[in-house]
């Protein structure tokens, strides 16, 4: 397989904006599992809150979005405009420091997540599903790579089987696809280094493009950064010069040699 040409994105931010999902699921998570008792919590108002979508690009693991609109939620001290700025500036320090606080462990606030899109699911899957919008320019160009011969993969921070429900609703069928549960990324495209020639990466994350770019066994792999994905302000400052900003009406250039 090595000879087969390979191009990797991103799911989350890249191939589909899941914002509102993102909230929504979220809120149940903390409606079923954290407040349990608390029945004047109300989740049928689904407008995302502004804070959680500035909070957004910060987050690395599903867990940390229950954590973090628990926080938003929450009746005692709760993060608003004035105090989310010096959150962030901890973001992973804060985040452990909350999951010590009550108790928690990111294991199970991720399954509290999965269990909650699980929920949604299999009561009412249609409505699950329009919650994300795909960007349909992407979904045009991976239709087109795969027209001309590259092979697909898709590595996402969600739970496999809730991405290829997704991918499966728009009619996009990668051959290769991974969730959380197949670890870092980076070592998932150090294994797949070695059966394809992977041509590019389109990534969102630029922390994650660049742990791609200095291992010496992927830093041959053009990488890219979604413009239109959950970036800070701070990411697109100083781009190490082998990560390219990619915009979205410019993504024949993952095709350049």
């Amino acid at each position: 397989m090595q000879h087969q040409k390979l191009i990797l994105f991103d799911f989350d931010g890249v191939i589909i904006d899941g914002i509102n999902e993102y909230w929504y699921s979220s809120l149940l998570a903390c409606k079923k599992y954290l407040f349990p008792d608390h029945k004047q919590l109300d989740i049928t108002n689904t407008d995302v809150s502004p804070i959680f979508i500035e909070m957004r690009p910060w987050v690395k693991f599903g867990w940390e979005m229950v954590l973090i609109t628990h926080e938003i939620i929450k009746t005692n001290d709760p993060l608003t405009n004035i105090n989310k700025d010096k959150f962030l500036e901890n973001y992973e320090d804060n985040c452990s420091k909350l999951l010590k606080k009550n108790a928690w462990d990111s294991q199970t606030l991720q399954k509290y997540l999965d269990d909650a899109r699980k929920t949604q699911i299999n009561n009412d899957l249609k409505k699950w599903i329009s919650l994300h919008n795909p960007y349909d320019e992407v979904i045009e160009f991976i239709r087109q790579a795969s027209n001309i011969g590259y092979k697909i993969g898709v590595i996402s921070t969600k739970g496999k089987i809730f991405t290829s429900k997704i991918l499966n609703n728009i009619n996009l069928y990668p051959e290769l696809i991974f969730g959380y549960e197949a670890g870092k990324k980076v070592d998932i495209i150090i294994d797949l280094s070695q059966k394809y020639n992977i041509k590019a990466f389109v990534e969102d994350r630029i922390k994650t493009l660049i742990d791609v770019q200095e291992n010496k066994q992927t830093d041959f792999i053009k990488c890219f950064l979604a413009e239109w994905g959950y970036l800070k302000e701070t990411d697109i400052q100083n781009l190490p010069k082998r990560i390219k900003l990619l915009k979205i009406k410019n993504l024949e250039d993952i095709l350049a040699n």
